[in-house]
């Protein structure tokens, strides 16, 4: 490994640009290459921090497996790399995973910075059971009915990521799957002015949303599924 950069997987803020940490400043302003999924609003940050890459490189969904040889050929150069995406952590709910894998079969280094991410937050703020919980991200495109036949007696909270312009289309479908007066909550715009937690049954949340067309990512927590009380409303 000796002679090999390492690759720094860096969280950055889900909305308030302060949510950074200052290791994650340090660690983008040292690396002289930095991996954006979004180089457009990655400029927004590192110009805020004063911090000033020597390459920055658009690293995306689209473009990863065909990005990957130039990158492990930088790492094996020496040069250590950021990995920055849209917002939060890389790797959930985002590029990340197949660029860790390729750096472990090639012997680099890999280190995962602590910071921010939407999930941890919105589940807090839900006000339902935190003991326990998983994390579903956002559910598939195609195959949602059979993710959501192996969800309604998933006991844990649920937590799950859904566009605006999809949340009441995901919010009728828990609905239907998990009953219509399953507990739940949405929480939007996380950090940021207009963050908005909004708690209620499954059939309330969607018929709001109907009404109040959202506005910004969104989170949605849902309770597990409780056996005792399915049995007394039976």
């Amino acid at each position: 490994m000796s002679g090999q950069g390492k690759l720094y997987l860096v969280p950055t803020p889900v909305g308030n640009l302060k949510d950074i940490t200052l290791r994650a400043i340090d660690v983008l302003k040292a690396c002289p290459i930095i991996l954006a999924e979004d180089t457009r609003k990655a400029q927004i940050l590192l110009k805020t921090y004063e911090i000033k890459p020597q390459r920055l490189i658009s690293y995306f969904k689209d473009n990863e497996h065909s990005r990957l040889p130039l990158i492990i050929k930088l790492l094996k150069q020496g040069n250590d790399i950021a990995y920055i995406t849209e917002a939060g952590t890389p790797g959930i709910s985002d590029p990340g995973y197949l660029l860790v894998k390729a750096c472990y079969e090639n012997d680099i280094e890999v280190d995962c910075l602590p910071g921010p991410t939407a999930l941890v937050p919105a589940l807090v703020l839900s006000g339902l059971p935190t003991d326990r919980f998983c994390f579903e991200g956002f559910l598939p495109r195609r195959k949602w009915k059979k993710r959501l036949e192996m969800l309604a007696t998933e006991p844990r909270t649920m937590v799950f990521y859904e566009s605006p312009f999809r949340l009441t289309k995901t919010l009728a479908r828990l609905s239907q799957f998990m009953g219509t007066d399953r507990e739940a909550a949405v929480v939007r715009e996380i950090s940021k002015v207009h963050q908005e937690v909004r708690r209620g049954t499954l059939k309330e949340l969607t018929d709001y949303y109907i009404e109040n067309q959202p506005k910004g990512e969104c989170v949605i927590v849902v309770k597990g599924y409780d056996e005792d009380r399915e049995k007394e409303t039976e």
